[in-house]
């Protein structure tokens, strides 16, 4: 219990920011002095500060304010995208600290360098942190289907990854263990813990890269289907009779109808664009009245919203979020899926459903890993803590017994 009560208490303040102590406890269900001994645990370790909050206007004594120590407790987060590599130091309470980025040519498989460049970045990350801070975590975001046992990526479209060990590989460059995610799954909870989602239960989360990923929330919880490989949303079936090929071998899937190349063939702009800048590309030429960008949006918002309605009639969500290149997308084509949705998904499931883009725009993925990276220290805080520590030291201890040979 007690162990919970530390790590729920951590998660309120890392999530919302700086919290009252009466407002933990009104949060928290608990009394004012088991929050204060609470408190005075997780102050004690490092992971938290208290503070007197400023001018209330309210007579009597002040509640204090509990706020994460950032500078104190970081994790190291990475999102491997099929063109981009994107790493990140991100402090308790999730400010981006600093990061580095590169470009991921679109080579085949290419793990030993994948895992060479995120390990070089994973070190000048580490090189910058102030004098005390512990690193507690890391987090990797894959485009592809990860077994989350060990991370192994056991499908990686579009780059020809099968059962790469990703995971284990860039642990045992980086002298740490590494938890590994789906790139829509982990996009999913970043926008239900820091993004548009907050407050939903029950949503839907649509990532756009070449393809197309999902994660699905139901009851606060990620769907994740019997081996983690679940919500595979872009290989749903939208037009099976005349669609388009489809990298996993059939035809008309969802992400065959409005990924990146659906929707730059359709705008005429094959073999000269690609990527997300493409894809932004075929945006701002509809937006300046180009008459093919704009056809080209429409048709996706089509195969979108027959997406959309689908999954809004399986799962009835509170609100379905488009993130990726489906956040420069749907704009334009909000018309079409909206259409969609009021022409096929029931009246009773759609009534309340939102429709919205992400609020965390590129880095939501990346938000997602690092959060992953955190979810160890947030589940037992003291323990977590004094294990990386140990770890600490012994990689400082093993770096000066190389020095002196």
């Amino acid at each position: 219990m007690r162990r919970r009560n530390l790590g729920d208490l951590l998660r309120h303040v890392h999530l919302s920011g700086a919290l009252s102590r009466s407002e933990l406890a009104d949060r928290m269900g608990l009394n004012r002095s088991t929050i204060m001994a609470l408190t005075a645990e997780l102050s004690a370790a490092g992971l938290v500060g208290e503070e007197l909050p400023g001018d209330t206007g309210r007579a009597g004594r002040p509640s204090l304010v509990v706020r994460p120590e950032r500078d104190r407790a970081h994790v190291l987060a990475f999102d491997v995208r099929v063109d981009r590599l994107v790493a990140a130091r991100v402090g308790l309470g999730g400010e981006i600290l600093d990061r580095r980025e590169a470009v991921r040519p679109r080579a085949g498989a290419d793990l030993e360098d994948v895992v060479g460049v995120l390990a070089g970045f994973g070190r000048e990350l580490r090189r910058g942190v102030r004098p005390g801070s512990v690193c507690v975590g890391v987090g990797a975001a894959y485009c592809g289907m990860i077994r989350p046992d060990d991370g192994t990526v056991r499908y990686g479209p579009y780059v020809g990854w099968v059962d790469q060990a990703f995971g284990v590989e860039l642990g045992s460059r980086l002298g740490l263990p590494v938890l590994v995610g789906n790139e829509a799954h982990l996009g999913a909870l970043a926008e239900r813990d820091r993004g548009v989602g907050r407050g939903f239960d029950n949503l839907i989360y649509l990532h756009g890269d070449v393809g197309v990923g999902g994660g699905i929330i139901v009851g606060g919880r990620l769907l994740g289907g019997d081996g983690g490989y679940g919500c595979e949303l872009g290989h749903m079936m939208v037009n099976p009779y005349d669609g388009r090929p489809c990298m996993c071998g059939s035809h008309g899937c969802l992400e065959a109808e409005v990924g990146e190349h659906a929707l730059i063939d359709a705008a005429g702009r094959s073999g000269e664009l690609s990527g997300r800048e493409g894809v932004r590309a075929v945006v701002e030429a509809a937006g300046r009245g180009d008459a093919a960008a704009e056809e080209a949006l429409h048709r996706i918002g089509d195969w979108l919203g027959i997406g959309v309605a689908n999954l809004i009639n399986l799962f009835n969500p509170g609100i379905v979020i488009f993130g990726g290149m489906l956040r420069d997308v749907y704009p334009g084509s909000a018309a079409q899926v909206g259409h969609r949705v009021e022409a096929n998904a029931m009246v009773i499931s759609r009534e309340q459903v939102r429709l919205r883009v992400s609020a965390l725009a590129d880095d939501v993925t990346l938000v997602g890993a690092a959060e992953l990276a955190f979810s160890r220290l947030l589940a037992s805080p003291l323990e977590v803590l004094a294990e990386m520590r140990r770890r600490s030291a012994h990689r400082a201890a093993a770096r000066r017994g190389a020095l002196a040979r």
